[in-house]
C-alpha cells in the first residue's frame, strides 16, 4: 500500500530559479582576463579543482566561487596577476550578488498548485546571505512552509530536515536539478527523488541516474509535478 505523500522539498538554484547561467558568464569573463596567461580548458580545470580544494574552507555560493577565481589567477600567472583583473574578478562577483531573480518555467505554477494540499518547503545550499536574498527576489517565499539553507546535502540531512518539517522521509518527495545532491540523497534517507533536468549544471553536481528505483522519477519540466504527486500517494 502506497505512503501518502505530506511534504514537498524544492531545491533553488536552477531548479526554481536560473543561477548556473550567471556562473558560465562569469567564467567566461575569467577566461578572456587570463587569455595571455592561459588556454581557456587549462584554466577552466585549474578553477574546478580550486573549488573542489576549497569547499571545505568556503562552501557552495558565489563568494567562494569568487575566491577560487583569484586563486587561480594568481597561479596561473606565477604570483604576477595584474590587480586590475582582480579588480574585474571582485566586480564580476558583485554583479552576480545583484543579479535579479529570473525564475524558471512553470516554477510558481508548481508551488502554488501543491502548496494548498502539502507542506512545501525549501532546501537549498549557499551562501545564507544570496540565499535569502534570491528567496526575498523571488516572489515564492510565503508559499514555503519551511526553509532550511543547509551547507551540503546528504542522507542524514534530508532525514533530519523532513523528520522536524513533516512525517519523515518516507512520506517526502525531494525536486531538484542535481542528481547528487537534490535526488540521490533524498531518496538514500527513504523519500521520493524527483529529478528535473537543467541544461546547465556544475560538473560537480553530475552522477548517474538511479534508473529502475522504486522512488526515482524524472520529469521534463516542473509543469509536469503536480500530476506525478498525485500518483505518489
Amino acid at each position: 500500500m502506497a505512503t501518502a505523500i505530506t511534504t514537498i522539498g524544492f531545491d533553488a538554484d536552477d531548479t526554481l530559479w536560473q543561477n548556473e547561467r550567471f556562473f558560465r558568464m562569469t567564467q567566461e569573463r575569467f577566461a578572456q582576463l587570463l587569455a595571455d596567461f592561459a588556454e581557456p580548458d587549462h584554466l577552466m580545470d585549474r578553477l574546478l579543482a580550486a573549488e573542489i580544494r576549497n569547499l571545505g574552507h568556503y562552501g557552495f555560493g558565489i563568494k567562494g566561487f569568487v575566491l577560487s577565481m583569484i586563486e587561480t589567477a594568481i597561479e596561473v600567472t606565477e604570483d604576477r596577476v595584474p590587480a586590475r583583473v582582480i579588480r574585474e574578478l571582485l566586480e564580476a562577483g558583485q554583479e552576480m550578488l545583484r543579479h535579479p531573480i529570473e525564475l524558471m518555467p512553470h516554477a510558481r505554477d508548481a508551488v502554488q498548485a501543491l502548496a494548498d494540499e502539502f507542506r512545501i518547503l525549501l532546501i537549498t545550499k549557499g551562501d545564507l546571505l544570496d540565499q535569502e536574498r534570491k528567496l526575498a527576489q523571488s516572489g515564492l517565499g510565503d508559499l514555503f512552509d519551511g526553509v532550511e539553507i543547509v551547507s551540503d546535502k546528504t542522507a542524514p540531512r534530508y532525514e533530519a530536515i523532513f523528520a522536524r518539517h513533516g512525517e519523515g522521509a518516507g512520506r517526502s518527495v525531494m525536486v531538484g536539478n542535481s542528481l547528487r545532491s537534490d535526488v540521490i540523497p533524498a531518496i538514500e534517507a527513504g523519500a521520493w527523488g524527483v529529478f528535473v533536468p537543467h541544461d546547465l549544471t556544475w560538473e560537480l553536481e553530475h552522477a548517474e541516474p538511479p534508473l529502475g528505483h522504486a522512488r526515482f522519477a524524472e520529469l521534463q519540466h516542473l509543469g509536469e509535478l503536480p500530476a506525478l504527486i498525485n500518483t505518489l500517494g
